[in-house]
């Protein structure tokens, strides 16, 4: 079995470059890299070498690069990566570059991609609001703990707008999700004083989902306080239980409340379950409500 798949790389190696970028071949690239020799998988990364650019922004051949850093040495890597130097934002930007840069921040080892995270300094709000460059963004918060720090003052100077962007609210959303305690607090009270306008936007309202669903208790408590507004008639919570965003926002807070803070919030909901009814949307909260309580209960204490 080892001859002949050594026969049969000794027949597609004279062929390497070519069926890199081909629709089929790349596959057979990919193969003997997963699960070739140690030498074999040698000699494929060195047939890389003056080629990576062009193969990183090639349908095919970015698939191989990519499979490639996965197992190659470290120092192949480091020869390889280097080439990218100079190129990093034409990759980004690249319908298949962005791949191999965000395998980069993966799989290499930090220290030899610091060039590419200095590449991005001022850029951030740029690269978060770009469909690939925002991925990248994610992989660098994700793997580059060092890094973070300049990336994360460059977020937060823009948070609100980055809130309401297509592509943006994926990159705080991720902090949310993955980030640290403090970053979490921070995020949200950039946003505090427009939550209920926020829950309100097709974008950012995920966004405020997220941060009520990691925010801490007493951030999640800043959140509430702000939707419940004054206990006049026509509070903010009115408002964002009848839009068609917004009403996630508050079905996401019964979710996650502890009891008492969630009998708050019923006990403001149920006075206006009547007018609920006539919304699409009304009727979300309507249902979540009786998941906590009971369909009869819903409607005992109706003003």
């Amino acid at each position: 079995m080892v001859s002949e798949k050594q026969m049969v790389f000794n027949e597609i190696y004279a062929h390497a470059f070519s069926l890199m970028t081909d629709v089929f071949g790349n596959y057979v690239i990919q193969k003997f890299l997963e699960y070739g020799t140690v030498d074999q998988k040698r000699l494929l990364g060195e047939c890389l070498e003056g080629h990576v650019l062009s193969l990183a922004v090639q349908m095919y051949g970015c698939r191989v690069i990519q499979k490639a850093l996965e197992v190659i040495s470290v120092d192949q890597q480091a020869k390889l990566v280097k080439e990218l130097e100079g190129n990093i934002m034409k990759c980004v930007k690249d319908q298949n570059g962005n791949h191999v840069i965000q395998k980069c921040i993966e799989k290499v080892p930090p220290r030899l991609i610091q060039f590419i995270v200095d590449s991005f300094q001022g850029q951030i709000y740029a690269l978060a609001t770009h469909p690939y460059g925002c991925r990248v963004i994610q992989r660098i918060l994700e793997y580059c703990e060092e890094q973070q720090i300049a990336i994360m003052d460059e977020l937060m100077r823009c948070t609100h707008s980055l809130a309401q962007d297509q592509y943006g609210n994926y990159v705080i959303q991720h902090v949310l999700e993955h980030g640290k305690p403090k970053d979490k607090t921070a995020i949200i009270l950039k946003l505090k004083g427009q939550l209920v306008q926020l829950s309100q936007h097709k974008f950012a309202s995920n966004v405020i989902e997220k941060c009520v669903q990691y925010g801490s208790p007493e951030d999640r408590m800043i959140i509430i306080e702000e939707c419940l507004g004054p206990k006049a008639e026509g509070t903010p919570l009115l408002v964002m239980m009848k839009d068609q965003y917004a009403n996630y926002v508050v079905q996401k807070m019964l979710d996650v409340v502890d009891d008492d803070t969630r009998d708050v919030l019923i006990t403001r909901i149920r006075p206006n379950v009547q007018s609920l009814k006539k919304y699409t949307y009304g009727k979300h909260i309507i249902n979540r409500v009786e998941k906590y309580i009971g369909k009869q209960d819903v409607y005992t204490e109706e003003v």
